[in-house]
């Protein structure tokens, strides 16, 4: 296969102290540094806050045409009030965004643990009323809907119904391994320890990928995702792949592995531009 396949690659942040002095270090702000290595992330500011029209305007300028933000919709909407697509909430996160309508990616509705099979006329309601224009992913929590049974049958339904995307969140590594420093211990309390369902309910899978903070040990999970995002390309969707690690520091070295063991099988796939640690031959990556 000659053609181009593309795939979105990016991080939980753009920005981090380690980073500094590391391989996103250099000339220009954060977020342009990032962009030139990924071309996508987590926005999880928006979670939290609607951001201001300057912010949004800084945030075009200084990404790429080919950048997606992928953010997440406010707490206030998903984990505080009935889900309701016409929420005034709703409405003024969309038009706060719309400077970035040609750079958004998903938007994510991340739901709590206690939002559970009882919840799915609800949802149902909220994900037909959003605007078409954008596209969407879900993330659940409830054990209930990883069960293989009816609850999650219905859910994966209505998610392919109407082309939402299931997020999927590999913690496996993380919890294979003992944790013994803060940051481990930190990461397997705040994250969801639940089964990992593969499947793609949209056009645009989105993975959630958290490695132990030595990311080398989760080589085999990685290999597997390989396997799972060289299918989809295959297929024609374009994956959305977000990479963690427990403090974030090693986060873009775990993204340019899995990249590496990318394009040994389709060299053609676009979604990342490596840099060059020092002492490596810039040839490596060209």
């Amino acid at each position: 296969m000659d053609n181009e396949q593309r795939y979105y690659i990016g991080l939980p942040q753009w920005q981090h102290d380690a980073w500094d002095t590391g391989p996103l270090a250099g000339r220009g702000s954060a977020l342009r540094r990032y962009a030139r290595h990924f071309n996508s992330v987590e926005g999880n500011t928006t979670f939290y806050g609607v951001p201001s029209q300057s912010t949004v305007a800084r945030w075009a300028d200084e990404t790429p045409a080919n950048f997606r933000f992928c953010f997440k919709f406010r707490q206030e909407i998903s984990h505080r009030s009935p889900l309701v697509a016409s929420h005034p909430k709703v409405l003024e996160q969309l038009a706060a965004l719309e400077p970035l309508r040609e750079k958004m990616g998903l938007l994510c509705l991340q739901l709590p643990q206690s939002f559970g099979p009882e919840g799915l006329s609800e949802l149902e309601h909220f994900v037909a009323g959003l605007p078409p224009e954008f596209n969407y992913s879900v993330e659940v929590r409830n054990l209930a809907f990883f069960e293989k049974g009816e609850e999650e049958r219905r859910l994966n339904q209505l998610l392919g119904q109407y082309a939402v995307n299931r997020v999927m969140f590999d913690t496996r590594a993380l919890f294979g391994q003992p944790a013994t420093d803060a940051a481990t211990l930190e990461a397997q309390q705040k994250k969801p320890r639940v089964p990992l369902h593969v499947l793609a309910t949209g056009r645009q899978p989105q993975v959630r990928f958290i490695a132990p903070m030595a990311y080398q040990q989760a080589e085999r999970y990685l290999d597997q995702w390989v396997t799972k995002v060289v299918s989809w390309l295959d297929a024609g969707l374009e994956p959305y792949l977000f990479f963690h690690t427990p403090d974030n520091r090693c986060a873009p070295q775990l993204a340019r592995w899995f990249v590496a063991k990318l394009e040994l099988q389709r060299p053609q796939a676009r979604g990342f531009v490596p840099w060059v640690d020092s002492g490596e031959q810039t040839m490596l990556f060209k």
